[in-house]
């Protein structure tokens, strides 16, 4: 038998569809390895070496692999095609003890049948190229996020983080908001007038010139000097243009044009396009087939597409829309400066898997986006759409006016992929659809003017899908990172929504304002850029890592030193209190840490006594703990019962010097068990799991299957998408819920 390990569970059961007998899959979850989470890691002494250690959460995983490969005849990687795809399938032959230079790599770029027997055929070595511009990354973000929080935390407040694209995406939040604070509108006027031809209806010109330069009025004298100079004055055609212009349709999406398009287009925020994504890319259940992806790998930056699907492409196009559709030659698109172009553009995997023919087997959000990609792709290889265009001058007195319009021709790629529709020409003057016939030398006849006071607007706020375009722009980041690092932002409070715009919280400005003041370099954004790119170089070969990571230490440390050595603080002062510190007698103050405010003894550390305090801001009456029967087995003592943050715990009085602590069986938790219907996955029990962040339910089998859903299963599928249904509670009562994010299915349980 065969191992062929990959990354998500997601895919598990396609690409283990598509290896036959002989093969075992195993999925890693992700990452196996990483820097430990509470110490720096990085031995910045001995050329920035990395200690990596198995994560908590992997080492039943690991195990479990150790197994299957001993057992395993071949071992192959496959886990995704990118470079956490490749560190992962490093870290893991480094844990399995496969030698360098062995070719147990696999990778493709799509889930079918074709692209998983073709990677089979051609196994290599692990790119450590790739494997470097991973680790320098991730030694980057090590230094940066444990050199600078700590500066954060001392002069704003406790828990905050800096990180080196993160810190810098939000700079952009930042300024722009900034921007739309400083800007002073300015008055201009638009200025029409509405004539009559010879023969049609009226027609409404724009006034774009004087003396054949180009004009702007700002206030309403200038508009009336305008009304005076033309009173009178004589209308007539100067010139007619007539030409049919075309327009070419979009490339087919990369990571962050999806984001974008999705959330513009459908509504869709980072977050759900990100989910339905890497459904459609793992595979959706299919009546009759089982698990099938529909869509190329998901992270990409490229527009190239393989000269298969363009032929498949063409010859779709030809055979349903007719010849005219096809363009002479292929479509190619080039992709954006810089582009790493490891994959092809995100589109389907089979044009005959329309997105109608399975709407009716998946969620909602996964049928649109599918929809958009399988169009935009589709478009992509579609002759282009054509207009006849007309633009018409007018003169009269010293002054030219303008008409045009646009009337469609040919609808070309606009069939199948709605294009964005021009409001104006060149010049910014509205187009309209249809124009009555005029030559050169024909006679207007004057009607009224028409007068439109304005003022300018500021740059609007950015949305998540103009963020992420700005971050791509920008060169900050790369596909991969574009929702994680957005996604931080919101949980770390630094950013929050009106509507679908961004805006800095206070809390944003602060910490903007304090890595500006102190770390310039690392808040700057072209700086971040050249960093990206010299990531690049290390991928291409040629470039040490730890180069890369000394070029960016270098003088780190001092603007360390250098903040957290001077008084410049952003901190709120202490709120002084009437509760006196019952230990030495000062005035306690109010204070804010993890779980909220406190009272604090303001002469720590000296003294460290603190008070907790209720949500109504007096302090909390602490009872004497409980004396329970059982015996301390490292001590001996008669523990204690506790109340902490998940329920009562039994520990020892001797605390600090015995630190023993035992679980309490809940006897609820129990018996609510004993109801809980089998795993769906794989048929052993579920189990209540509570942990220091939250409760879910899931697998006895662990690690052997992962499921798990955040709230009560009943045991019944999902009607829409056949997905667990789970219970929930909300302000009307009790309700079933779809346990799969993309699918909207609920219904009230007296429904049931």
């Amino acid at each position: 038998m065969n191992l062929v390990i990959i990354e998500g569970i997601g895919k598990l059961e396609t690409v283990q569809k598509y290896l036959g007998n002989g093969y075992k899959v195993f999925a890693t979850g992700g990452h196996v390895r990483d820097l430990p989470k509470k110490r720096l890691a990085v031995d910045v002494n001995k050329d920035f070496a990395p200690t990596y250690i198995v994560m908590d959460d992997k080492k039943n995983t690991v195990d479990s692999l150790k197994k299957a490969a001993k057992s395993a005849d071949k071992v192959l990687l496959a886990t995704d095609p990118d470079r956490e795809g490749e560190a992962i399938s490093w870290h893991v032959a480094t844990l399995l003890d496969i030698p360098d230079d062995a070719p147990v790599r696999i990778e493709f770029n799509e889930i079918s049948k074709h692209a998983v027997q073709n990677a089979l055929k051609n196994p290599r070595a692990i790119d450590k190229d790739l494997v470097d511009a991973q680790q320098a990354r991730r030694v980057l973000d090590r230094l940066v996020g444990y050199k600078v929080s700590p500066v954060l935390c001392k002069k704003i407040q406790s828990n905050l983080s800096a990180g080196r694209v993160q810190s810098v995406t939000l700079r952009l939040v930042v300024d722009r908001e900034r921007e739309i604070q400083a800007f002073v509108p300015e008055e201009y006027w638009n200025f029409f007038a509405l004539l009559k031809p010879q023969n049609g209806g009226d027609v409404k010109a724009a006034l774009v010139s004087y003396k054949g330069e180009k004009i702007k009025l700002t206030n309403e004298d200038q508009v009336n000097k305008v009304k005076a100079d033309l009173s009178g004055a004589s209308y007539t055609v100067s010139n007619v243009k007539k030409s049919v212009t075309r327009s070419h349709p979009s490339a087919p999406f990369i990571t962050s044009t999806m984001q974008q398009e999705a959330m513009n287009k459908l509504g869709m925020s980072l977050k759900q396009t990100s989910a339905a994504a890497q459904t459609l890319y793992e595979g959706v259940e299919l009546p009759g087939e089982g698990k099938v992806a529909l869509i190329t790998y998901i992270r990409t930056d490229s527009t190239r597409v393989s000269p298969q699907a363009i032929s498949a492409a063409r010859e779709y196009i030809g055979e349903k829309y007719g010849d005219k559709y096809v363009p002479e030659k292929p479509n190619y698109y080039a992709s954006k400066k810089g582009a790493q172009d490891a994959h092809e553009a995100i589109r389907p995997i089979a044009l005959e898997r329309t997105p109608e023919s399975v709407k009716a087997h998946i969620s909602k959000y996964n049928y649109m986006l599918y929809d958009l990609i399988y169009k935009r792709f589709l478009a992509s290889q579609m002759s282009d759409a054509t207009y006849n265009s007309v633009s018409v001058d007018i003169t009269a007195a010293d002054y030219g006016f303008r008409l045009s319009g646009r009337t469609p021709l040919f609808d070309g790629y606009t069939r199948v992929y709605a294009a964005v529709e021009r409001t104006t020409d060149k010049d910014g003057v509205e187009e309209v659809k249809t124009l009555p016939d005029m030559k050169e030398g024909d006679a207007l006849e004057f009607v009224k003017f028409d007068c439109e006071q304005k003022f300018t607007k500021p740059p609007a706020r950015y949305t998540e899908a103009s963020l992420v375009k700005a971050m791509e722009e920008k060169g900050i980041g790369r596909p991969a990172t574009y929702t994680p690092t957005v996604s931080l932002l919101f949980s770390r409070k630094y950013i929050s929504r009106d509507g679908r715009a961004v805006m800095p919280t206070d809390l944003g400005f602060k910490v903007n304002d304090m890595l500006v003041r102190y770390f310039p370099d690392i808040m700057d954004v072209g700086f971040t850029a050249r960093m990206e790119t010299r990531l690049d170089d290390i991928e291409d070969g040629g470039v040490r890592w730890q180069s890369v990571v000394e070029s960016f230490y270098d003088g780190f440390e001092d603007k360390i030193k250098a903040a957290k050595a001077d008084d410049y603080t952003l901190k709120a002062p202490d709120e002084e209190t009437d509760y006196v510190c019952d230990k030495c007698g000062a005035n306690m103050v109010v204070k804010t840490g993890r779980f909220g405010k406190f009272l604090a003894c303001p002469n720590y550390p000296k003294c460290k006594n603190t008070k907790n305090l209720d949500e109504n801001g007096n302090i909390a009456e602490t009872a004497e703990p409980e004396t329970s029967d059982v015996v301390c087995d490292k001590c001996g003592a008669n523990m204690v019962v506790k109340t902490g943050r998940f329920g009562k715990f039994l520990a020892c009085p001797n605390y600090p010097k015995c630190k023993n602590i035992v679980n309490i069986e809940n006897p609820a938790d129990k018996k609510e068990e004993e109801n809980l219907p089998p795993c769906p996955k794989c048929g052993k029990p579920l189990k209540k799991i509570t942990t220091r962040r939250s409760v879910f339910y899931g697998c006895s089998g662990y690690p052997d299957c992962d499921f798990a859903v955040s709230a009560k299963p009943t045991g019944e599928k999902c009607p829409e998408c056949g997905a667990l249904l789970v219970e929930k509670s909300g302000k009307n009562g009790a309700y079933y819920k779809c346990s799969d994010k993309n699918c909207k299915y609920k219904r009230n349980v007296e429904n049931n």
